[in-house]
């Protein structure tokens, strides 16, 4: 709480190109306050750590027992230390995905929180920046717990937890922008039922449980052009290795992603409601 109060402190001076890093601040201290209105919020908070931390323990430890080792990188690991990132990345991904898609679609059609925010001073770019700065927070929040998880279970170094955060913290704001961008086009809840099939074909299918040279070349394809597929190689590259050139365009990938999704969905919130 100290950290997210903090970076809502540090926000007061302004960014560069006209947006203000007050106002965004201030959407940021808005979603402080509902963390405070009850224990509600806190206990859907805490059940999207353990999704991919009993995925972790039943398949990448109870499985694994069974697997025994997979190739990475050209040597041997165990099935434990192969899943154990991928869990971590999809983590990461949940976490961002749940904030800025649940959430917002419901306080930009509902709750219509948007609308009275944009009687003030604050503009559509600052909502989006708000909104995905505190997806980064609940992102980070998790990633933290599992990478404390994975270095008592030994399934990765403290140099390589420490090296994966800040890749986690990638994959947060790439998947928090898009999930932004793609609430504006939710039409009702119904819509979720497409973007939760989504999110469980590229958990199930971008190198989580087994690599993608497993796969027939067609479909191996396709799985590399999916943006969980990038973000797994990323922080398994760096929490287990080998690291190499390739990581960068993992990186670029998840970048270009990030900056497209929040440039959508700052244009899109504002045309829906500065009309």
């Amino acid at each position: 709480m100290m950290t997210v109060m903090a970076a809502g402190r540090a926000l007061r001076r302004n960014l560069p190109g006209g947006v203000s890093a007050g106002r965004v601040g201030a959407v940021l201290n808005r979603n402080v306050g509902a963390l405070r209105s009850g224990p509600a919020y806190w206990l859907v908070l805490l059940s999207g750590f353990f999704e991919p931390l009993l995925y972790l323990l039943s398949i990448g430890v109870g499985v694994g027992a069974l697997v025994g080792t997979v190739p990475v990188g050209g040597r041997p690991v165990d099935y434990a230390v192969f899943v154990a990132p991928a869990m971590l990345a999809v983590s990461a991904m949940s976490g961002a995905l749940a904030e800025t898609t649940f959430n917002v679609f419901f306080k930009f059609k509902y709750a219509k929180t948007y609308d009275a925010v944009l009687a003030t001073p604050v503009r559509p770019v600052e909502i989006a920046l708000g909104e995905l700065m505190w997806a980064l927070v609940r992102c980070l929040f998790y990633t933290v717990l599992f990478l404390v998880v994975m270095v008592v279970l030994g399934l990765t170094s403290v140099g390589g937890a420490l090296a994966a955060f800040p890749a986690t913290a990638l994959v947060g704001v790439a998947f928090g922008a898009t999930g932004m961008a793609i609430s504006t086009f939710l039409r009702g809840w119904q819509d979720f039922d497409l973007l939760t099939t989504g999110q469980f074909t590229l958990f199930l299918f971008s190198g989580t449980f087994s690599p993608v040279q497993d796969y027939p070349v067609v479909f191996e394809v396709i799985v590399t052009l999916t943006p969980l597929y990038h973000a797994v190689e990323l922080v398994r590259g760096l929490a287990v290795g080998p690291v190499g050139w390739t990581l960068l365009v993992h990186a670029a990938y998840l970048v270009v992603m990030a900056v497209a999704g929040l440039w959508v969905a700052a244009r899109r919130i504002g045309k829906l409601l500065l009309v």
